[in-house]
């Protein structure tokens, strides 16, 4: 990537959590979806997202680098992971971005410890079971771990997991995580006080109308020209799939910065 890459691990909640440290400035924080790491999530958007912020790229419990242990998958609980690499690594409040199982984890953090949190930039995320296409679950709960051989999220567990014979384990965790989304209440999102840039491809597994009703419970979907700007943004990404959103750097690159940008101006120097 050009850059100068400073990796790492912190010891959290008996997690050996592996992080990566691109570029410089203000921290920004990255979390992977489900099956996923660094690379797969993240090898497009980081690049650029380094030449102006000091990213952090984390690697959740079992996937990538990051052993697995006997806990659950629990966005809870890897929500409080984060909270003390955040205080380990960053040592305070970050910008967060995460992206289908990270921006739950995102989210979870956010609700349990805001002020470890200055924004939120959440890509491809729903607040409950129904915003996700009905056949989409269905299609997840009856497959193997052996069909994703040959697959980027396959290979690159391969080369980077501890352990690669993990893959089974950690993807039986992943469809119990899938089995049992959380439903999140109009009150617990109405008290997420972060700004939130919200993105969702238009052909995603979140319904686009999904992603709206979260768009207006996190503060947006008012008349602006009326009621001033809301701390709530959305972004719906044109020919664009689950899988492709995070590849849309041309479209999410421009907004993510504008929005960070924008948010830390309005926060005063204090936030930094």
């Amino acid at each position: 990537m050009g850059e100068a890459v400073r990796s790492g691990r912190a010891a959290v909640n008996g997690v050996d959590m592996y992080y990566e440290v691109h570029g410089e400035g203000d921290p920004l924080v990255l979390l992977h979806g489900a099956l996923s790491g660094i690379g797969t999530s993240f090898g497009v958007l980081l690049p650029a997202l380094a030449r102006r912020r000091r990213v952090v790229a984390v690697e959740l419990q079992g996937h990538g680098r990051t052993p697995d242990t006997g806990r659950p998958l629990s966005e809870k609980a890897m929500a409080s992971d984060v909270a003390g690499l955040l205080r380990e690594v960053v040592g305070g409040p970050a910008d967060v971005l995460g992206y289908s199982m990270g921006g739950s984890v995102a989210m979870e953090l956010a609700a349990a410890e805001p002020e470890l949190v200055r924004s939120l930039v959440l890509i491809s995320v729903g607040f409950s079971p129904e915003g996700v296409y009905p056949e989409v679950l269905g299609g997840i709960g009856e497959m193997a771990a052996e069909d994703m051989a040959g697959s980027p999220f396959y290979e690159e567990y391969m080369r980077t997991a501890p352990d690669p014979r993990g893959w089974a384990g950690l993807f039986a965790k992943v469809q119990e995580l899938d089995s049992d989304i959380r439903t999140w209440t109009p009150e617990e999102l109405r008290a997420i006080t972060a700004p939130v840039l919200l993105a969702v491809g238009d052909s995603d597994i979140v319904r686009p109308e999904h992603a709206a009703e979260l768009f207006r419970l996190l503060g947006g979907g008012v008349p602006g020209d009326l009621a001033g700007l809301p701390a709530a943004r959305l972004a719906v990404l044109p020919g664009t799939t689950h899988i492709t959103a995070v590849h849309r750097d041309d479209l999410l690159i421009p907004m993510i910065e504008e929005f960070l940008t924008d948010t830390a101006a309005k926060a005063g120097p204090e936030a930094g």
